[in-house]
């Protein structure tokens, strides 16, 4: 059977993250700036091959001053790392709608195996001809896990950024002739 690539359409897609503030409040962010392809047998999604990556450059929490200090040593240090990567090994299915992604995350030039709820939206023609296909990707990881490990302690002993970094993704995909 012949492979179909599929590539994100970056205008009806969104990448954001959630952390907890103080412990009792959540900051959201996001990526302007991402690519994704999906490589597949046909259109069986069972067998996708998975490429992500977000340009650093791009993250915005509708702070200026919180999204500079992300992109400094302390978080990210985008300046030797400008991208986070993610590359597919497995997608699971679990039901019709429902798969688990398996793969390797790299922000910071760290490396590990990451699972990701993965719901099917499910494949439309859309009015000029092409074929689009939905998800949304959910996920948490340990942000210290990757060198992301800043932190500062309150007077009365709280963290002010908790370590599990909550990922959040729609996507919509448009397959290549």
């Amino acid at each position: 059977m012949a492979n179909t690539k599929w590539v994100i359409d970056t205008t009806h897609s969104e990448v954001q993250f959630k952390v907890k503030h103080m412990m009792i409040s959540t900051v959201t962010g996001y990526f302007s700036s991402f690519n994704s392809t999906v490589e597949t047998e046909g259109d069986d999604f069972t067998t996708a091959k998975v490429e992500f990556t977000a340009d650093l450059s791009s993250i915005s929490t509708n702070n200026e001053q919180r999204d500079t200090h992300l992109k400094t040593s302390d978080f990210f240090d985008a300046e030797n790392h400008p991208q986070i990567r993610f590359v597919s090994n497995k997608l699971e299915k679990i039901d019709d709608e429902n798969y688990i992604l398996h793969g390797d995350l790299t922000i910071r030039g760290t490396t590990k195996q990451v699972e990701l709820k993965v719901q099917y939206g499910g494949m439309i023609q859309d009015p000029w001809g092409s074929t689009r296909a939905g998800f949304t990707v959910d996920g948490k990881v340990n942000r210290k896990e990757y060198g992301l490990n800043w932190n500062s302690v309150t007077e009365a002993g709280g963290i002010v950024v908790s370590d599990e970094v909550r990922l959040h993704v729609n996507c919509e995909f448009v397959k290549q002739a």
